[in-house]
């Protein structure tokens, strides 16, 4: 577990991937009940004149929180985050999978043991989350 002492301005996280494949999509929309068909039909998504099926919005925003939160080894640890969606992740029907890659600084220490850690998520060479943002209370 990451302690509020050991921190500094500036520190970089460890960088994380995260697969996706179509399977992740079609158990979200199960979970999240948001059956859009361009999270899951190819040719409805090419109609709509997108590269293909692409992840829904709020699983790329869940991978970078689950980044943070796996990095400060508490869920609740958590008070605020944001996101700025800028790119979709673009998840092709191949049996392989597409990466979101997200990484992390510290942008400045808080009061009460919190810190703000700037985000960058990317997937396929594309910034997909921009202004992405976390504070985090930490021991």
């Amino acid at each position: 577990m990451v302690k509020y002492a050991d921190v500094e301005a500036g520190g970089e996280l460890p960088p994380a991937s995260y697969p996706v494949a179509r399977l992740n999509l079609v158990k979200y929309c199960g979970a999240s009940g948001d059956f859009n068909v361009i999270h899951w039909n190819e040719r409805i998504a090419r109609a709509v004149g997108l590269p293909d099926v692409i992840a829904h919005g709020m699983f790329t925003m869940a991978q970078a929180a689950r980044y943070v939160t796996d990095w400060a080894g508490d869920p609740g640890a958590m008070t605020e985050f944001g996101v700025r969606f800028s790119a979709p992740v673009v998840v092709p029907d191949d049996d392989g999978f597409v990466s979101i890659e997200v990484t992390g600084t510290i942008e400045e220490k808080l009061d009460d043991n919190r810190v703000a850690v700037a985000l960058t998520a990317r997937s396929g060479g594309a910034k997909v989350l921009t202004r992405s943002r976390a504070v985090v209370r930490l021991p």
